[in-house]
């Protein structure tokens, strides 16, 4: 199950936002995209960086502290021919993607 930890994203963390990426728009508010946790860092993702196999994501840690992180995607893929790769970025902490048994997992979501 994926964290239902919520973050609006700060202004001035928007502006940097689309500079730093070719999407025109960012959202105004994000989820975090890891699995189920109170304690630690959030992240939630913002756009793709433009370099192939790197995102902009937002962290947070408390309702004041956030900053945008460059961050690589995680290269791990289900077992399986057509296996589905993991969405979040490399190193993240608990499940990936794909191992959520109880929902359907989007990269675009």
């Amino acid at each position: 199950m994926r964290c239902t930890h919520w973050r609006r994203v700060p202004l001035y963390l928007a502006r940097e936002a689309r500079e730093k990426s070719a999407a025109p728009y960012i959202d105004r508010a994000v989820q975090c995209q890891l699995s189920a946790h109170d304690e630690g860092e959030h992240f939630g993702l913002l756009a793709d960086v433009g370099a192939y196999g790197t995102a902009l994501w937002i962290r947070w840690h408390g309702p004041d502290e956030a900053e945008l992180a460059v961050l690589p995607d995680c290269p791990v893929s289900a077992p399986g021919p057509d296996s589905e790769g993991c969405c979040l970025f490399a190193d993240h902490t608990a499940q990936h993607t794909w191992e959520h048994a109880l929902e359907e997992v989007s990269c675009t979501s």
